[in-house]
C-alpha cells in the first residue's frame, strides 16, 4: 500500500484536504473527521485521498494509490457500495469518480437503511450540515447547486407558451426517459433523530436518466418508469412539496420533492439566509381583491417567505422566495398566481454530463 507519513490521523485528513478542493467543498473540522472515520475504512480514505479530478480507469488509480490491480478494485467496489465513488462502465473498461459530500455521500448514506451506524451518522451530519460556516461553504455558493422548479399549473394561461422546458418538471421526467425512486436522505436523517414529518419518506426522490443507472445498480433506488415519476410528482402537487432540480440546462440528475422541516438547502435559506437555491423564472402574486387573508400561504412557504402583514393580503419576501409556486398552490381563494420575474435565468449547461457521457465515449480520460 502507498504510503502516507503520519499515521491514521495523516490519512484522513489529506483525505478531507482532497474532498475541499470539490466546486462545492467541505469545512475540515472535529464533526467532518468524525463523520469520514466512521464511512471510510482507512485503506478507502487512502484511495479517496489521492483520487484524481476527472474519472479514471482502474490501473491508473491503482498506480495512484500504490496497490495491486485486483485489490484496489475491491477496495473501490466496496466504496461504490458505500456511494463514496461512482463507477462508470463504458466500453469495457470502468471508470471511477469520487464524491463529493453533496451531493454525494451524504445523500448516498442515507438513501440506504441497511448500514451500520445510521443513528450516529445522522447526529454528526445533522451538527456538521446546521454549521453556519458550513452551509455558507456548500450552499453560498455564487452558482447554485440547486434550482427551483415552479408548479407549472399557476402561471397564467397567456404566459403558458413562454415556460420552457427545463423549468417544467413533468417535461423534465419525460425527456429523462425514467429513472429510479429512493429515500428521501433529509427525512431518513430526521427518522434517526426521532424528527419524524409528515410526508413521504420512502420512494420520494427522483433520480433520472443515464445518472439515475449507478443508483440502480448499486441499490440506492428501485427502477421507475416515466410513468410512475409522474405519479410520484402528482403526490408533491398534492401535498405542497418544494421541487428542486439540479442548476444545469441539460440532462438533469434528480428532482428533490422537498420540505422545509427537513430539507438541508431549504434550511439553510431559514436558518441562516443562505441563498441554496436557485429560483425559478417565476414568483408570486396577489390578488388583494380575492385574497382574504386566510394565511394559508404563509402557513405553506417552506422557506418563510410570506409573511402576514397589516394589509388585507400577505407580504411576499422576494429576496427569499424561490418561485416554487407552493403557495399558489395551497390558496383556497385562487388569488396568488405564478409571474414571470423580470430578469429569465438560464441555468448553465450541464459540464459533468458531458464530461461523463461525451468524453469517456471518446476514451479521453
Amino acid at each position: 500500500m502507498g504510503h502516507v507519513s503520519g499515521g491514521k490521523e495523516e490519512v484522513y485528513r489529506v483525505l478531507a484536504e482532497r474532498l475541499s478542493r470539490f466546486p462545492v467543498g467541505v469545512v475540515i473540522n472535529d464533526t467532518l473527521m468524525q463523520i469520514l472515520k466512521l464511512l471510510y475504512t482507512e485503506s478507502e480514505a487512502l484511495a479517496g485521498s489521492r483520487f484524481p479530478v476527472k474519472p479514471r480507469p482502474l490501473a491508473e488509480i491503482a498506480g495512484l494509490v500504490g496497490m495491486p490491480e485486483d485489490k484496489t478494485s475491491a477496495i473501490l467496489n466496496n466504496m461504490a457500495d458505500k456511494g463514496l465513488v461512482v463507477d462508470i462502465p463504458r466500453k469495457g473498461t470502468t471508470y471511477y469518480m469520487l464524491n463529493p459530500i453533496v451531493v454525494g455521500f451524504f445523500e448516498y448514506t442515507l438513501m440506504r437503511s441497511d448500514r451500520a451506524n445510521l443513528q450516529e451518522l445522522s447526529i454528526l451530519f445533522e451538527k456538521y450540515l446546521h454549521d453556519k460556516d458550513v452551509a455558507e461553504e456548500i450552499f453560498g455558493t455564487d452558482t447554485k447547486m440547486f434550482r427551483a422548479l415552479v408548479y407549472e399549473h399557476y402561471i397564467p394561461e397567456l404566459v403558458q407558451t413562454e415556460v420552457l422546458n427545463y423549468e417544467k418538471a413533468e417535461a423534465v421526467i419525460r425527456d429523462s426517459g425514467g429513472g429510479g425512486l429512493s429515500l428521501c436522505a433529509c427525512r431518513h436523517k430526521n427518522y434517526h433523530l426521532g424528527k419524524v414529518c409528515s410526508y413521504p419518506m420512502e420512494d420520494i426522490c427522483t433520480s433520472l436518466g443515464r445518472p439515475a443507472e449507478w443508483l440502480l445498480r448499486r441499490g440506492f433506488a428501485r427502477e421507475a418508469s416515466v410513468d410512475d415519476l409522474l405519479v410520484n410528482l402528482e403526490r408533491s402537487y398534492k401535498l405542497g412539496l418544494v421541487l428542486t432540480c439540479d442548476n444545469v440546462i441539460n440532462e438533469p440528475a434528480y428532482i428533490c420533492h422537498c420540505c422545509g422541516c427537513c430539507c438541508g438547502v431549504l434550511q439553510a435559506i431559514k436558518s441562516y439566509q443562505v441563498n441554496s437555491v436557485q429560483p425559478s423564472s417565476f414568483r408570486p402574486q396577489i390578488e388583494p381583491k380575492t385574497c382574504s387573508s386566510c394565511g394559508a400561504c404563509v402557513d405553506a412557504c417552506h422557506v418563510n417567505a410570506l409573511k402576514a402583514s397589516e394589509k388585507t393580503e400577505p407580504a411576499v419576501d422576494y429576496e427569499t422566495c424561490i418561485g416554487c409556486g407552493v403557495c399558489a398552490s395551497i390558496c383556497p381563494d385562487h388569488a396568488l398566481q405564478m409571474v414571470l420575474r423580470e430578469n429569465i435565468y438560464t441555468p448553465p449547461q450541464n459540464k459533468m454530463a458531458q464530461l461523463i457521457n461525451i468524453a469517456v465515449e471518446k476514451d479521453r480520460f
